[in-house]
């Protein structure tokens, strides 16, 4: 009551207020604070509209949609879940205040474009809409993104349309095919970053473990090793890449006797020392992903938090825009924080900086064909501040952040670096031992209060040759085996999709949470492992839709999955029709599609496989041997499987127990029909459901006969409504004329009769063009 009193007193005093929508609540609050009165700031909560995903509307189950040519698809956008009460709120509200002009401030990328597509088609009622995004949510920044707005720009609008319906396209087709290995769902991106973790998992199961053993010694706080074999010895040790390793060695009596010499003598004396100065050059202000991977190292936090507590951040004002490719930083904010660095440090701490990729300064540009790097790196808003946030969590990021944006500008740390080779009386071999000592922190300076205790002078000993360097405590023999590759983490899987150009900096964290979601992947503390089904799916399912060669090696292939992430951002950038990218991208996939449904009829599938298998196990041998012959089922072709079935006497189909869909199914109808299920099994002549027989003879399929029969007359299911759009697209046959088949006013009132007769004469129509292409 009290804001709607002084809504009605800003516009009874003649004040225009204006409207500034944004994507969230806290962003809101933020910007609020400094635009002041005359303004109302909401938050819309993300996305408005998308693609249509409730089961309740009719293009829920499309997979695609029919589009003219040169022009991309034009579907219906739905309501997400509650958006709609939210801007019915947002424009009921302006409207009653008089707002004349509305601002859409929402994230300045790809997705946040198109929800301010969305936006201002929702509010194209009012007089004025106007699109402003900003990289940093500070005063300066604001103001001037309302003092300048821009106009939507229509190619990143088209890059996320494109996106969408690609992953539309493949979601919808592929996760339909691989539920005959009953599993859940397949995806552009989430499939081949699954690949990345199987087959890490395959390389791991294929390691052999190769001993070897290693002998050292501590003098005057060094560590020494024997050095044992040279490249070129006949006796070398390599491990599996063939890395020579030179203080290893497979001889496990030369280990023990080298370790009983140094041990007995307990002096070495240096032969040779070669001096070295070693310069660490600071690393680049974070992207996302190394945003991602460092907070993991060093916070030890999941990808999950870092990108909620940054999301915290950025939406309080503290660091800039947080979903990134880039490394640049605008020169005001270097130019702060050298100031910053110089005052507290000096000014010898101050260096060239780095920036795009690790360059210096000046060879900094904006990465070609990757529209991502558009925005800054991820820097504080404040370069001065050195600590920001509300509680620990927050804090502790925004220094992991400022640290490394200062460390940007600071000089490279020194250290001195000795290379020394010791001789020992009765060896026969070296020993040798490195010692270092800083003798400038530079950048390191800024990252003390995360950093162990750091040497900064020589071993008292000094490095003059001849000198006898005397062993703290006993020298040590490790006997050890080579380990299996690593096991991915969320954060090194992420820099293996930055790597190959797989999924952007707004799609790293949802991609890797899904494959956890649909068990495909699961946690072992930081390590993801794949599940059976995970396996499965990249094994099994995947290869079937990457045998046809176009941009790599198929679909799911890491080369393929890139090059339609560079087709987006050159669609982004303005540089390809997002029409024609659509276009051959249907082209590409329709015949990839087709060649995997092709090869999966050269096959079996789980459910048939599971089927026959439950029939011939209650066969005789002689009966089996009648049937398969020696044969084991999964030696046998999908085409001699489905013979076989359809072959099978009733009496043979009906020898096994029902399903569980079997089951399941007829519960589902007697609770939809709202029958009693005792009453109806004694009418079909059955004394209980688990009397049933299995099979497509069997009592229980009689039973589902029956109750569809009671049930025809009810609306088509879900199910059939999405088979008779998707094979009316598969036709390209106007819905409209299917249903004029069966004399049927729309598919929103199909009876499941009329939808199952349908969907058999559209069967035989498929089956009959593709034997006439044949």
């Amino acid at each position: 009551m009290f804001i709607q009193g002084m809504l009605r007193r800003f516009k009874f005093r003649g004040v225009t207020l204006k409207l500034v929508i944004l994507e969230s609540g806290a962003k809101a609050r933020t910007i609020k604070k400094y635009l002041g009165k005359g303004w109302i700031v909401d938050a819309c909560n993300g996305h408005v509209q998308d693609l249509p995903s409730n089961r309740k509307s009719k293009d829920s189950s499309k997979a695609m949609w029919a589009s003219n040519p040169g022009e991309l698809p034009n579907p219906p956008w739905s309501w997400t879940d509650r958006a709609e009460r939210v801007m019915s709120k947002i424009t009921s509200k302006a409207k009653k205040s008089g707002v004349d002009e509305v601002y859409i401030a929402t994230d300045p990328d790809r997705e946040g474009e198109f929800i301010a597509w969305r936006l201002s088609e929702i509010m194209s009622d009012f007089d004025s809409v106007h699109r402003v995004s900003f990289n940093e949510i500070t005063k300066d920044a604001v103001i001037s993104a309302i003092s300048n707005p821009q106009e939507l720009d229509m190619d990143l609008v088209d890059a996320a349309i494109v996106r969408r319906l690609m992953d539309r396209l493949v979601g919808y087709r592929c996760s339909k095919f691989c539920r005959s290995w009953k599993l859940r769902s397949m995806g552009r991106v989430q499939t081949p970053t699954l690949g990345y973790i199987v087959e890490r998992e395959l390389e791991r199961e294929a390691h052999v473990p190769k001993e070897y053993n290693s002998v050292s010694a501590f003098s005057n706080g060094i560590e020494l090793k024997v050095r044992f074999h040279e490249s070129d010895d006949s006796s070398a040790w390599f491990d599996d890449d063939g890395k020579h390793f030179p203080d290893r060695t497979s001889n496990t009596d030369e280990a023990k006797v080298t370790l009983e010499v140094i041990n007995s003598e307990r002096s070495l004396k240096l032969e040779s020392v070669k001096d070295g100065t070693v310069s660490r050059r600071p690393k680049a202000p974070f992207s996302t992903d190394t945003m991602l991977q460092t907070s993991s190292s060093t916070l030890g936090w999941s990808i999950s938090k870092t990108s909620k507590i940054a999301s915290t951040l950025y939406q309080s004002g503290h660091i800039t825009y947080i979903r990134t490719d880039s490394t640049r930083t605008n020169v005001s904010a270097r130019n702060d924080v050298r100031k910053h660095i110089e005052s507290k440090f000096g000014k010898n701490y101050l260096g060239d900086g780095v920036g795009e990729s690790g360059k210096k300064k000046g060879n900094a540009g904006k990465k070609k064909g990757n529209v991502q790097d558009a925005h800054e790196a991820i820097r504080p808003t404040n370069p001065t501040m050195e600590i920001a946030g509300d509680d620990r969590d927050e804090k502790a990021l925004y220094t992991l952040i400022w640290s490394r944006f200062a460390a940007s500008q600071m000089s490279n740390s020194i250290r001195e670096r000795r290379s020394m080779t010791f001789s020992c009386n009765g060896l026969d071999v070296p020993v040798t031992g490195t010692s270092s000592w800083r003798t400038h922190s530079g950048w390191e300076e800024v990252f003390s209060w995360s950093s162990n205790v750091v040497q900064t002078h020589p071993p008292e000993i000094g490095f003059s040759v001849g000198n006898s360097w005397g062993i703290d405590v006993d020298a040590n023999m490790t006997t050890d085996f080579t380990k299996p590759p690593r096991r991915f983490s969320e954060s090194s899987i992420i820099q293996q999709m930055k790597k190959d150009g797989i999924g952007r900096p707004s799609t790293y964290v949802s991609t890797v949470t899904k494959l956890v979601d649909r068990k495909y992947v699961e946690k072992d503390g930081s390590s993801l492992i794949p599940t059976v089904n995970g396996r499965t799916l990249w094994i099994e399912v995947a290869p079937f839709y990457n045998q046809t060669e176009v941009y790599g090696q198929g679909l799911f292939s890491y080369d393929f999955t890139s090059n339609m992430e560079e087709k987006l951002d050159l669609i982004e950038a303005g540089e390809a029709s997002a029409s024609d990218q659509w276009s051959q991208f249907v082209d590409i996939f329709r015949d990839m599609h087709n060649i995997a449904l092709e090869k999966r009829r050269e096959k079996p599938t789980v459910r048939q496989i599971q089927y026959l298998q439950a029939i011939l196990n209650r066969m005789t041998d002689e009966d089996r041997n009648a049937v398969i012959g020696d044969k084991l089922v999964e030696e046998l072709t999908g085409e001699e499987v489905r013979t076989i079935i359809d072959g099978l006497s009733d009496s043979a189909q009906s020898n096994i127990p029902p399903s569980e869909k079997q089951i399941a199914t007829i519960l589902k109808l007697v609770d939809r029909l709202n029958i009693d299920l005792s009453k109806f099994l004694n009418d079909i002549g059955e004394s209980d459901i688990s009397e049933l027989t299995g099979g497509r003879g069997g009592s229980a399929s009689n039973a589902i006969g029956s109750l569809i029969e009671l049930d025809k007359d009810s609306p088509a299911t879900e199910k059939q409504v999405a088979t008779i759009i998707s094979m009316t697209d598969s036709l390209e046959m106007p819905i409209e004329e299917a249903m004029d088949a069966v004399k049927t006013e729309s598919i929103g009132v199909i009876t499941k009769s009329d939808a199952s007769i349908l969907i058999g004469n559209l069967k035989k129509t498929i089956n009959s063009k593709r034997r006439s292409k044949k």
